[in-house]
Order: structure tokens, then sequence, then C-alpha cells
């Protein structure tokens, strides 16, 4: 017995231009994030994208403990791969600026909110 036919609609069409948030998230996409949530941990990983509710999704993530919860040399890192940050937890996003030969530069968000 096979499964009944599923039904798909196609998408309307665009009828407006994106706007200038939706194209500065656009942009992030593949870009570097570091993401700082409520209870000290730090996510670092590539944005993938957002969700409805703006929870972060980043792919070929570390995660890493700061604060009283760290290792022995304060940097108790750990490959968690995808991860989906839920915004409410969010304290600061920050994006990793020019190429890697300049090391880790990162751009705060609170000087130019991705969200406003």
């Amino acid at each position: 017995m096979s499964s009944p036919p599923v039904a798909t609609v196609a998408r309307p069409p665009r009828t407006s231009e994106p706007t200038a948030n939706v194209e500065r998230l656009q942009a992030m996409l593949k870009q570097t994030l570091r993401v700082a949530v409520t209870d000290g941990r730090v996510f670092v990983g590539t944005f993938a994208g957002t969700d409805k509710q703006l929870n972060i999704l980043l792919i070929s993530a570390d995660e890493y403990r700061l604060g009283p919860n760290a290792g022995p040399d304060g940097l108790d890192g750990r490959y968690v791969g995808q991860v989906m940050i839920p915004w409410r937890l969010v304290v600061r996003v920050e994006k990793r600026m020019g190429d890697s030969s300049q090391g880790q530069n990162y751009r705060d968000s609170d000087e130019d909110s991705m969200y406003t």
C-alpha cells in the first residue's frame, strides 16, 4: 500500500523588496559568529540562519564555558556541530571581521544591532 499524495503549495511571489534588516541577515549567512548566552557559554560557528522567533542556527560550532564553570585553562571548548540558540538566551552576538590572517577580530552586535 502506498502513502497518500502530499499537497504542495507554491509560495506567492514577493511583492515588495526585502527590508534593510533582512538584507543584513542574508549578508551574514556563512559568516563566523560568536554568540554569548545567559549561562556564561559562548558559541562560535558558521551562521546558517534564523527562524521566525529569531533563534540563531550555527553550524560547525564550538562551545566554550566562561567564568566559574570554565576548565582549568579557562578555554574549556568542545565541538557541538549544529546548534539552535534560543533568542531569549542571547546576551551578545559578534561577527568575525576581516580574514583569518588578521586574527580573531569580531564586531560587537551592540555597535550596530542586526535586529533593529
